[in-house]
């Protein structure tokens, strides 16, 4: 059943279906389809509408398991393994439901593409335009480049400056990220996700296996330090919970990923199946990882099991790393993209305009994220720095907005007791999103200023190696 709506800047109505599209049908011509966001697509243009409910839990799930799982045992270091794994089940429970918000928004909002569509609905052009900056996939495309470095590192036991190593990474996940649909992309999300997976779990069998990390004292007897309590300061404890909401944080890209879905209405299943296999790995990792080091662990994590295993790992993990930076400069570039050329021709046409639009804007991405991957080299630091500013930012209090924006005005009869428990819910999740993010923001910026101060620590545009970095 067709509904009329106004678009998000507020032009003219347009019909659209329940997926917010129509199908058009023109003499003489194909079949072509009117996308709320998209505009008209046809079979001259990209099929930007090409995502299965399967194609999204990979999508979905390889921007969340990636950079983040790599912290988590460090996470468990600095809070103790009880209060670590509960703080991870609360994180996990509130980006659920906002992610599974975003699919409901979507249904009821079809031209919303991004998260700064939400924006403009909800506070107008001052929220369109602060949701709207692509810096939080920039700041975690340039995080990717880092875990890429690291990785090249590891493998080739720092066989060039690390600088050039990132340069490489951004390299290849521009020629990747260029790409233009999440539909053809999403294969590569299936190779990213299972290489990611193998590559942690064989660093979780082998920390099992061997008679103790690498990094620990070598003669005498030992046993692992591991601790379920433990009593960190308030900047090590919130820096902590700030890596955690990174490992949970790739809701805003969930609005890019319905925006291609064959069918959104599929998008609750692939939701659901995404958060539960992502929550067991991230329990599963951080507990057998964090049990067989101590304090020995490596952050990132896959340098936790000696010299060998750690090229091992890293040489598994290399593809899953190029996948998530891929992901992350396809999804900065196509929301500038969109930005720019949204009811235009040049969208959906393969115009010399739309391609000359479409590079620059994956190349100013690229080139952004690998200034800041070679200006805050500290993998640590960063992961929690952007999950403290941004993840929240873009993971917490759009959501809560977004449910009281559309359930706020219901009439007094559809007013019950769970309307009232969802206002206070919603309000929750604000708040404690505003919290995170100013309270993690502090504890992660003297977290990079305190690795600064460390002799021989990582300096910006280094070439030192920065693939041995160990959490005490």
């Amino acid at each position: 059943m067709s509904k009329e709506y106004k678009d998000v800047e507020d032009l003219r109505p347009v019909q659209t279906t329940d997926e917010g599209e129509v199908v058009v049908r023109r003499r003489g011509s194909a079949a072509s389809t009117h996308d709320a966001v998209f505009g008209e697509m046809t079979e001259h243009g990209p099929n930007y509408r090409n995502v299965g409910w399967l194609g999204t839990v990979a999508l979905m799930m390889k921007t969340q398991i990636g950079l983040g799982v790599l912290s988590i045992p460090a996470v468990f270091d600095t809070l103790g393994l009880i209060p670590g794994i509960i703080c991870l089940l609360c994180i996990a429970g509130i980006t659920t439901w906002s992610d599974y918000i975003v699919g409901v928004f979507k249904l009821q909002h079809p031209a919303v593409y991004g998260i700064d569509d939400a924006g403009g609905l909800i506070f107008g052009r001052p929220g369109r335009e602060i949701l709207g900056l692509a810096f939080y996939w920039i700041f975690v495309g340039g995080s990717g480049m880092l875990g890429i470095s690291i990785g090249l590192n590891a493998v080739s036991a720092h066989g060039a400056c690390t600088a050039v190593f990132v340069l490489v990474a951004a390299i290849a996940g521009f020629l990747c990220g260029s790409i233009q649909t999440l539909g053809r992309i999403s294969w590569l999300a299936w190779v990213g996700l299972t290489s990611i997976v193998t590559a942690i779990l064989t660093v979780t069998v082998a920390v099992g296996v061997q008679s103790r990390p690498t990094d620990a004292p070598q003669v005498g007897p030992w046993s692992s330090d591991y601790e379920l309590f433990k009593n960190p300061s308030f900047t090590e404890a919130i820096s902590a919970v700030s890596s955690l909401v990174f490992a949970y944080a790739g809701t805003p890209a969930f609005f890019a990923i319905v925006a291609e879905m064959r069918d959104p209405k599929h998008y609750t299943r692939s939701l659901l199946i995404c958060q539960g296999g992502v929550t067991a790995t991230y329990i599963t990792i951080g507990i057998v990882v964090y049990y067989y080091c101590g304090s020995y662990v490596a952050s990132p994590a896959l340098g936790s099991a000696g010299v060998l295993m750690k090229k091992v790992c890293y040489g598994l993990a290399l593809p899953g790393l190029l996948v998530s930076t891929t992901l992350f400069i396809h999804l900065a570039g196509k929301y500038i993209f969109i930005r720019i050329f949204r009811r235009s021709k040049h969208l959906s046409s393969n115009t010399m305009i739309h391609w000359i639009g479409w590079i620059g804007c994956t190349l100013g991405v690229t080139v952004i994220s690998y200034i800041i991957a070679s200006a805050i080299p500290v993998f640590g630091g960063l992961v929690s720095l952007i999950g403290a500013l941004l993840g929240t930012l873009m993971s917490f209090q759009p959501m809560g907005f977004m449910w009281l924006y559309d359930n706020w005005s219901l009439p007094k009869s559809e007013r019950g007791r769970w309307w009232t428990f969802m206002i206070g819910w919603s309000a929750f999740v604000v708040i404690s999103g505003t919290f995170l993010m100013v309270g993690g923001t502090y504890g992660s910026i003297v977290g990079i200023i305190d690795s600064y101060k460390v002799s021989g620590g990582s300096a910006a545009f280094s070439c030192a190696d920065n693939s041995n970095s160990v959490h005490h």
